[in-house]
């Protein structure tokens, strides 16, 4: 016990923060997903308008978190802002979700997205290498991939709070240069630009299908049929911007959290939605609209990169997405644990997951997440599951974002260091577009609803069985 530490150590200063932001939101979803939000929506303006839509969200989310994140500077994030705001029952529901799939699944997908990329280099080490059936359970060389990187993530940030933060400037960086890199040269050095073919389509909406001879053709829709394709796309979108609150969780280990927290989610939202809405105008500048929609395995960028760099092309792009699926993976990791200690704190998770060790980080509750996560990468499933935990995710911001009008109603007198920018239009503007992105879901796309909500209720009973155990332990 006595190397044990009482408190995080504050070394992370704004861009830190800015970086684990930026990394942790940009993972593989940017060069995949378009394809699938134009077979969706069929048209150059709908599929920026998709981006766009998203990005707006992003960052109302995460300007109005501002003012949250200066009343609460410590280490927990959205768990600690939903307990203030409403009780601890729905601090608890968030923290069960997100440590039961959120993030851990989350962290599975992005580890076998950079074994997927690796598998141009190594095929041996792919998603689609087969190595032998457990009877219950086949295995692939690309789980043992994902399994591996999330170990080592797991074992360099149980070393520290710098490790971890060295590791995330240093693949952040790579990555956004990258990124910039590829999307001035698909402008640049292309050689036939598809820009005004795609474009005259405007926002005519269509949806796509494959008839028996493989030929390709567009169905236009309109008014209910439009929204429905709009709430579908946005699965997509929402989860290649998810984890921009990553930051929040360690408010514990930042300098001068009350103001830098809020301004890394500025900066960072801002960064990634810049990036992801320039990248789809240069696959609209270097793909046809088909070839967009129906890339070989959705691989976009793959497919982009090849008309722009015909000899090395994928060798580029799939070198560049390991290193933001590493980078991605390690924010992810570093700042999850943060939630489960907090939570093991207030007495709803295992108690040693509350302690931390002599290099002042939440050893234990790295470790039991990085179970978790290999469990998930292991059985395959969590893609199904991202797409139907979109909903909840976006139910709990709505919630969280509500808890600022709540807190200044139950708390008119608190320190608010930072205040919502944009108040009240902006929050209520976020709170509009999530219950409407969640309402369509629930009508035209149900089977991303129902799991998600399965997972978050069976949280009910554990909580009230950790309050009971708690009370027996005091008694």
């Amino acid at each position: 016990m006595g190397d044990q530490q009482t408190g995080f150590k504050p070394t992370l200063g704004l861009f830190d923060g800015t970086m684990i932001v930026a990394g942790s939101m940009i993972g593989s979803g940017i060069f995949i997903v378009s394809a699938d939000i134009t077979r969706n929506v069929g048209s150059a303006g709908w599929l920026i308008a998709v981006w766009v839509i998203t990005g707006f969200m992003t960052l109302s989310a995460a300007l109005s978190y501002g003012e949250l994140s200066g009343m609460f500077p410590k280490a927990g994030g959205q768990y600690v802002y939903l307990k203030e705001a409403y009780n601890p029952l729905i601090g608890f529901l968030y923290g069960w979700s997100f440590f039961a799939v959120i993030q851990t699944a989350t962290i599975a997908a992005v580890g076998v997205a950079f074994s997927k990329f690796l598998s141009y280099l190594v095929p041996e080490l792919g998603n689609e290498y087969f190595l032998f059936d457990l009877g219950f359970l086949r295995i692939y060389s690309g789980q043992l991939v994902s399994i591996a990187i999330i170990v080592i993530l797991t074992y360099v940030n149980s070393k520290g709070i710098k490790e971890g933060k060295f590791i995330q400037t240093l693949f952040t960086s790579a990555k956004l240069l990258a990124l910039f890199g590829l999307i001035l040269f698909g402008f640049i050095l292309v050689k036939e630009s598809y820009w005004s073919q795609n474009w005259s389509t405007g926002f005519t909406a269509a949806r796509s299908g494959v008839d028996e001879g493989g030929a390709i053709s567009w169905t236009g829709i309109g008014g209910a049929a439009l929204m429905g394709a709009i709430a579908a796309s946005m699965v997509g979108s929402i989860f290649s911007s998810d984890a921009w609150n990553n930051v929040t969780f360690i408010a514990g280990e930042m300098k001068n959290p009350k103001r830098n927290i809020g301004l890394s989610l500025f900066l960072g939202t801002l960064i990634v939605t810049i990036i992801y809405v320039s990248a789809n105008l240069m696959y609209l500048n270097v793909l046809p609209l088909n070839e967009l929609a129906y890339a070989e395995k959705d691989r976009v960028a793959v497919a982009a990169a090849n008309k722009i760099f015909p000899d090395s092309g994928t060798i580029l792009i799939a070198v560049l997405i390991m290193v933001s699926t590493f980078g991605c993976n390690n924010g992810l990791i570093l700042a999850g644990a943060r939630v489960y200690y907090t939570m093991a704190k207030d007495g709803l998770f295992f108690k040693n997951v509350g302690q931390l060790n002599r290099h002042s980080v939440p050893q234990v509750a790295l470790w039991i997440q990085c179970i978790a996560a290999s469990i998930w990468s292991l059985s395959g499933k969590y893609g199904q599951l991202l797409d139907m935990i979109s909903f909840v995710v976006v139910l709990f911001y709505i919630l969280t974002i509500i808890g600022i009008f709540i807190l200044r109603k139950k708390r008119p007198d608190a320190e608010r260091p930072y205040k919502a920018f944009g108040y009240p239009v902006l929050p209520v503007l976020y709170v509009l577009m999530g219950l409407a992105f969640c309402i369509l879901l629930i009508i035209y796309k149900p089977q991303f609803t129902w799991p998600g909500l399965i997972i978050v209720l069976i949280g009910i009973p554990l909580y009230y069985i950790a309050v009971s155990r708690q009370k027996t332990i005091k008694n």
